[in-house]
């Protein structure tokens, strides 16, 4: 009777450790041997961060695309800097969608998923950019529901989970009610925050700041029309030269590898067309650990456990690899791979210099609204999943 109690009270310890630790923080320094030896436990599947983006593309949204368009890396560089507690840093995915734009089908509501969730960051530039605006119904109900349903948010509780939603019509619209929707996300571990595009008080009303609320999200009010002021900094075409030569350090393969670095070329010129400093913001990204183009590029790929040169086909490889011995493949692959390194060490030392400039020139208010609005929630809701930020 006395071994029962004993194996009760470690089972209820165990259970106790791994509901209050979050982000994968259940370490083996915080389960007791005797518990190991107990009680079966499964690892969690790695940690990973789930971020949805519901954007509103009907006619009055320009400045809401552009601002998304411009800020992206600012979500990316901020996410390469989150540890979980104090072991793994979790992998990024991003899901795309637009609403309320005319051009997609009635019967689906004007939402259209425009990218599922995606670690392709390149990708996710040219989905992005991609999105145009016409009029249309906008549901907001209606679209949270669908990326719901549609996207596989996983089943690990650890695993920070976010809806952002933006536009800027009454939130209560649509066939499918906000406050169902809302409920079913919180059901299952997902925040939604949201951000109305106008008056806050005007968002309030119109049951936006409810829409957040009822999963415990942030409700944000931007002006969505805000240029956003970027401060040219000395360092900016460092690092922009530096990212040319970070590109040349990428070595395609496989079915994907001409497009997809003929898509890494077309994204650089994308931010560059832009602003200066929107290249400069991606190009901190490509030198981060969420920019891995592991399956096209063999450098990436061959950081991977189980990668074996030898089993990829000669025609899969660029043409001045195909004559060549695994040996002297494996030689040429190790040399990139530490070119890339030292580049990308160059591109990081470059933006803390960078970032220091623009902290002591920087005014008041002059960062983007959505990045802005996007980071804070971002922030206070990592820290309940032990999420912390360092450099």
């Amino acid at each position: 009777m006395k071994n029962v109690k004993q194996i009760a009270s470690i089972a209820l310890l165990t259970f106790f450790v791994g509901s209050t630790l979050s982000c994968e923080a259940k370490s083996k320094k915080e389960i007791t041997l005797a518990t190991q030896a107990l009680v079966e436990t499964k690892k969690p599947d790695k940690n990973v961060v789930k971020v949805a983006l519901l954007l509103d593309t009907s006619n009055s949204m320009d400045g809401l695309i552009n601002q998304a368009k411009a800020q992206l890396w600012d979500i990316v560089n901020k996410f390469s800097y989150v540890k979980c507690g104090n072991e793994d840093r979790p992998q990024l995915q991003i899901a795309l969608y637009e609403y309320g734009n005319s051009t997609i089908e009635k019967q689906d509501g004007y939402i259209k998923q425009v990218i599922g969730f995606s670690t392709d960051l390149d990708e996710i530039s040219e989905k992005l950019f991609s999105l145009t605006t016409n009029g249309g119904d906008e549901y907001c109900g209606q679209a949270i529901s669908t990326s719901i349903k549609d996207l596989d948010w996983g089943k690990n509780p650890d695993n920070l989970k976010m809806i952002f939603i933006a536009g800027n019509e009454p939130f209560n619209q649509g066939k499918i009610d906000y406050k169902d929707a809302t409920s079913d996300a919180k059901e299952k571990g997902i925040i939604v925050n949201t951000i109305f595009c106008g008056d806050y008080n005007q968002g309030a009303n119109s049951y936006w700041k409810s829409g957040a609320q009822l999963t415990g999200g942030e409700y944000i009010a931007i002006n969505h029309n805000k240029k956003v002021i970027h401060i040219d900094t000395p360092y900016d075409d460092v690092i922009i030269t530096l990212n040319k030569k970070l590109n040349k350090t990428y070595v395609s393969y496989g079915s994907l590898g001409s497009s997809k670095m003929a898509l890494q070329s077309v994204q650089d010129d994308k931010a560059a067309e832009m602003e200066e400093a929107v290249m400069v913001k991606r190009a901190v990204s490509k030198s981060s650990r969420l920019y891995n183009n592991a399956s096209w590029d063999l450098v990436d790929a061959s950081k991977n456990k189980n990668f074996n040169v030898s089993k990829i086909e000669k025609k899969q490889l660029p043409k001045e690899l195909q004559n060549k011995t695994n040996k002297e493949i494996e030689a040429f692959i190790e040399t990139k791979k530490i070119e890339r390194k030292n580049i990308q060490q160059q591109i990081k030392e470059a933006n803390q210099k960078r970032e220091a400039y623009i902290a002591k020139n920087q005014k008041e208010g002059s960062k983007g609204e959505l990045e802005n609005a996007m980071i804070s929630a971002i922030v206070k809701q990592g820290k309940s999943k032990n999420y912390t930020w360092d450099k």
